[in-house]
């Protein structure tokens, strides 16, 4: 899948240049898990980060909270699980509460990306990756979101740079 087919449902201005380095956090949002993936300073990467067990609401929060502080995030993204339509379904909803919630509580810029079949592209890479029968057991919701993390430090980039033939 392109990373045009992902569009960024609410789309702000990346950092500037000039801004000092800051770290993405990506957030596959899960009833039972939560899956992590963090960039580096200078957006270029995304790594996985992290599979967080779900508590309770305000536990959630502090974690995610702590994390954020530690890592010096300043934008989060949560994928916005939209059908193969491009409709929303009760999980679309409920991402886009718990975004809405994130924004509040952490005072931190909050954007929902697309993130169709980032799942099955998780598990089509761990298989060809070969890796260990432990991990393709378990969850694969940290992969996924660094597979949404770096399609969207990918368009950011390219917004960034001129195009061909223009003046910088």
């Amino acid at each position: 899948m392109t990373a045009s087919l992902r569009p960024i449902i609410r789309d702000s201005s990346a950092a500037s240049p000039d801004s000092a380095p800051s770290r993405v956090l990506a957030i596959d949002y899960g009833r039972k898990r939560i899956g992590l993936a963090l960039s580096d300073e200078l957006q270029l990467t995304a790594q996985p980060l992290a599979i967080m067990k779900r508590a309770n609401r305000r536990e959630d929060l502090r974690r995610l909270r702590d994390i954020c502080r530690k890592q010096g995030v300043a934008r989060i993204l949560v994928g916005h699980p939209l059908h193969i339509t491009g409709e929303a379904g009760e999980m679309a909803d409920e991402a886009a509460r718990f975004a809405a919630r994130l924004r509040k509580e952490l005072g931190i810029e909050v954007d929902l990306v697309d993130e169709r079949l980032t799942s099955w592209e998780a598990g089509q890479i761990m298989a060809e990756a070969g890796s260990s029968r432990q991990r393709k057991e378990s969850s694969l919701d940290d992969v996924a979101a660094a597979i949404f993390l770096r399609e969207y430090l990918e368009r950011n980039r390219s917004r960034l740079q001129p195009v061909a033939g223009e003046k910088e």
